[in-house]
């Protein structure tokens, strides 16, 4: 009866440590090489891929907006007023806005920045 006792107290304190051993945290030195790993792979910079997907990013943003008439590119960030400021100075009177950039259909030149239109759907939802 004894032995069999003192087997079983063993094993609960066998599973015990194994337990408390999966939950420790990492030793110093494992810190270390994984900060040092994480560094070097920092060093390395960008893969072939991840290149390759941020050229054709940054081409296909800097190509968003192309006139119709001249085909000049804008960058994505081009707003309305930009565009409509390259149609008045390039080709004014030679087409419509909406030829050289279909954004411009619903542009208002009395209101470039959209305040008004803004203003209007705000009333709208009351």
């Amino acid at each position: 009866e004894i032995s069999i006792k003192v087997i079983q107290n063993l094993r609960h304190i066998a599973i015990g440590i194994s337990i408390q051993s999966i939950k420790m945290g990492k030793g110093s030195n494992v810190q270390k090489a994984q900060a040092a790993r994480e560094r070097n792979q920092k060093k390395l910079g960008k893969s072939d891929e991840e290149r390759r997907a941020a050229s054709a990013k940054a081409t296909k943003d800097a190509t968003a907006f192309i006139c119709g008439v001249c085909k000049q590119a804008f960058m994505v960030n081009a707003r309305p007023p930009v565009l409509y400021l390259h149609y008045t100075a390039k080709h004014d009177g030679q087409c419509l806005p909406q030829e050289c950039f279909p954004v411009l259909a619903d542009f208002d030149t009395a209101d470039p920045k959209g305040e008004k239109k803004a203003a209007a759907d705000a009333l709208k939802m009351k």
